[in-house]
């Protein structure tokens, strides 16, 4: 190729191009300082009916968990009756306690949530399933069924303070290398 060919080419670079995109979506839900109802906004109407469904989902939060806690606890059996399964529901119970953790404070129930995280946490490695580890579970179980049975919502007050307590204890126990 000659000088002259190469040079040609080299005078046509691209231009870089900028796009401005408006922003639709904020458009559409008005800016912060826009009052519910006002053009752009959210209405006040439909504001107030997913305020009603969620107080709904709020009460009938204790009973639609109650299903969790029965597979918690058929889990747990499973791991008694049928040692050789444990790996297997021990992610099961890793799973539901990753979902409970995130719902619990949501609906009123943040026992739920502090008794999810923690059985969350002690079964993220579900290779190690020792019977300490099963004992523990059963820990966790038997503390959320008393919050959802007690119906105990907010920080449960001394009985909410008792139950965490008993919690740690148990964690403490099945923890420890002596209970090994």
């Amino acid at each position: 190729m000659s000088n002259t060919a190469t040079k040609g080419k080299a005078d046509k670079v691209p231009g870089v191009r900028f796009y401005v995109i408006r922003n639709v979506l904020k458009e559409k839900a008005g800016s912060a300082d826009s009052e519910p109802g006002e053009a752009g906004g959210i209405s006040l109407e439909a504001i107030k009916a997913a305020e009603a469904e969620f107080q709904k989902m709020s009460e009938d939060y204790p009973d639609w968990v109650q299903s969790l806690v029965d597979e918690l606890m058929e889990s747990y059996r499973r791991c008694i009756d049928t040692p050789e399964l444990r790996h297997e529901r021990m992610a099961a119970i890793h799973d539901i306690a990753h979902d409970m953790k995130g719902q619990g404070g949501t609906f009123g129930y943040p026992l739920i949530t502090n008794f999810g995280e923690s059985l969350y946490k002690c079964t993220h490695k579900s290779e190690e399933c020792s019977d300490n580890l099963v004992a523990l579970v059963k820990a966790h179980v038997d503390g959320m069924k008393a919050v959802i049975n007690g119906r105990i919502s907010g920080d449960g007050g001394e009985t909410g303070q008792a139950l965490l307590e008993s919690l740690n204890q148990a964690i403490q126990k099945y923890s420890s290398d002596e209970a090994a």
